[in-house]
């Protein structure tokens, strides 16, 4: 079966239940970085290798899936949204799974620890901004009650709302990011140069999850606009 025929037998002619299902797999990614921290923080390295390869896994479906619904989306197949909407969300959506397994990868491959003080606030960082991604995939489950209302009515409203709870969520993590830093800093001297060099390496990827998921909002926010 080709990729167009296999995508549309499963979900249909239209292209946002499969937008959907690649969101709701790329945060089921994103969630595993919850315990693959858990068992870093803990030095329990044969339990993130375990974790890290569920993250591969649950990342290389997630590639997949996009590849097929790129491959299956024809031009001008809806009105209310552009297809090349859909391709930017598609692509936004798709880089916060590869992120996720971008920071699992690195971790693992060198063993990362954190001095002792700072790995509370990193544990809070990272839940933190996985509730933006979290909110991110609310509002794109919202996409097919837009379509259906022909984005007007209440259903907009509510994704407004929820695209800006979703900007106050990645402000947060801004907030916490400065935290993180100052903390690191503040330790930095006793540290090996290149262990610093590669903490703050993670610290700008755990952060690009919530700027990715705010990407998302963000695109929402054109197609309301259109």
């Amino acid at each position: 079966m080709s990729p167009k025929s296999h995508i549309f037998s499963m979900f249909g002619s239209s292209p946002i239940r499969p937008m959907q299902q690649h969101m709701d797999k790329v945060q089921a990614c994103v969630v595993e970085l919850i315990p693959f921290f858990e068992a870093a923080l803990a030095g329990d390295w044969e339990k993130a290798r375990e974790v890290q390869r569920s993250i591969a896994a649950l990342e290389g479906v997630a590639d997949e899936m996009k590849r097929q619904l790129r491959l299956s989306l024809p031009s001008g197949l809806m009105m209310a949204m552009s297809r090349v909407d859909l391709l930017e969300t598609l692509t936004m959506q798709d880089r916060i799974a590869n992120k996720a397994k971008d920071i699992a990868g690195l971790m693992l491959g060198r063993r990362m620890s954190f001095p002792a003080d700072t790995g509370p606030v990193m544990f809070d960082f990272v839940k933190r901004c996985i509730d933006a991604t979290a909110q991110a995939q609310t509002a794109i489950n919202e996409l097919d009650e837009l379509v259906e209302t022909g984005f007007r009515g209440r259903e907009v409203q509510l994704v407004e709302s929820m695209i800006l709870k979703l900007d106050e969520i990645e402000a947060d993590t801004d907030e916490i990011e400065i935290d993180v830093r100052q903390k690191i800093f503040a330790l930095e001297r006793g540290l090996p140069a290149v262990d610093v060099m590669f903490i703050y390496q993670i610290i700008d990827w755990i952060g690009d999850l919530a700027d990715l998921a705010q990407q998302v909002g963000g695109r929402l926010e054109i197609m309301l606009a259109r």
